[in-house]
């Protein structure tokens, strides 16, 4: 069982930053998979940035890409997603999502746990 708390949101002009943190609970963080993703009003929830085991395995949406830097930190049971250049279009409810195995995924029905979610708002 794994038990993930997402923080660090909040309200943020265009152009500015965020990081994320995602504290997940049990012993075995190393061997999941982890991800965000997020989901606006009136929207589907929608994949933005995956991490394998090890950093060498990442994954990003096409939107996010250069923009956002997921990353784990396995000793603290943390994964993170550092936000910069942010754009009204970014604004959403932020979920971590936790799954067994090795690779990062992109669909949310891969992934086995999930945190309640962080609001983030960009204005504009």
């Amino acid at each position: 069982q794994v038990q993930l708390v997402e923080s660090g949101g909040g309200l943020v002009e265009a152009g500015g930053s965020l990081r994320l943190s995602c504290a997940a609970s049990g012993r075995s963080f190393s061997s999941f998979a982890m991800a965000w993703f997020r989901q606006a009003p009136g929207k589907n929830r929608e994949f933005v940035a995956g991490i394998g085991w090890t950093d060498t395995n990442r994954y990003y949406a096409d939107s996010v890409k250069g923009r956002f830097t997921i990353s784990r930190d396995n000793g603290g049971n943390t994964v993170y997603l550092q936000m910069n250049s942010l754009k009204p279009e970014d604004t959403a409810v932020y979920y971590c999502a936790a799954a067994r195995g090795y690779y990062a995924r992109t669909k949310s029905y891969e992934y086995d746990y999930w945190g309640q979610g962080t609001q983030v708002t960009v204005s504009s």
